[in-house]
């Protein structure tokens, strides 16, 4: 295994164990349910099993709407685990446009099957995944919160 291997998997492990963003508390009970600018998504894995629910709160700033909050509450493997608490820490603070893009890139590297070498200085901790992508059945752990994270950006633009 290359040392950047090596990174990447501790990156990932890092993330399972740490869960930035992950709530100890079942999402319905946390304020903002209700808001406009507030929605959730569940998404589950049916292959193995692995299902997040992503809160995104936006809120407009300076003309742009951001990406203000990120809550999750999952169960899975760390592949599924990790993403998530990778996605809270990439895509908070924002603009919408900026997560969009980003999600693309991120989706995009996972698709290529390891063709595409992922530029670390753009997604961050994201470009860890770019192993999974050589395994597809692992790729959709990898993309089920920015999945998740993406049908409820998509539910509050639909409020407006």
């Amino acid at each position: 295994m290359s040392d950047l291997q090596q990174l990447y998997q501790t990156i990932i492990l890092d993330h399972y164990k740490a869960r930035h963003g992950a709530s100890a508390e079942p999402l319905a009970a946390l304020d903002a349910a209700g808001s406009p600018r507030v929605a959730e998504s569940h998404q589950l894995n049916t292959s193995c099993g692995d299902e997040v629910t992503m809160r995104v709160t936006l809120s407009p700033a300076g003309g742009e709407t951001t990406v203000e909050d990120l809550v999750w509450r999952g169960e899975g493997c760390s592949i599924s685990i990790a993403s998530a608490s990778v996605l809270n820490d990439t895509l908070r603070g924002l603009t919408v446009a900026e997560a969009r893009t980003l999600l693309d890139t991120f989706r995009e590297m996972l698709r290529s099957r390891g063709k595409i070498e992922p530029d670390e200085d753009v997604l961050g901790d994201a470009a860890a995944f770019s192993g999974v992508s050589r395994y597809p059945a692992r790729v959709k752990c990898a993309m089920l919160p920015w999945v998740a994270f993406e049908a409820a950006v998509l539910e509050v633009e639909s409020r407006a």
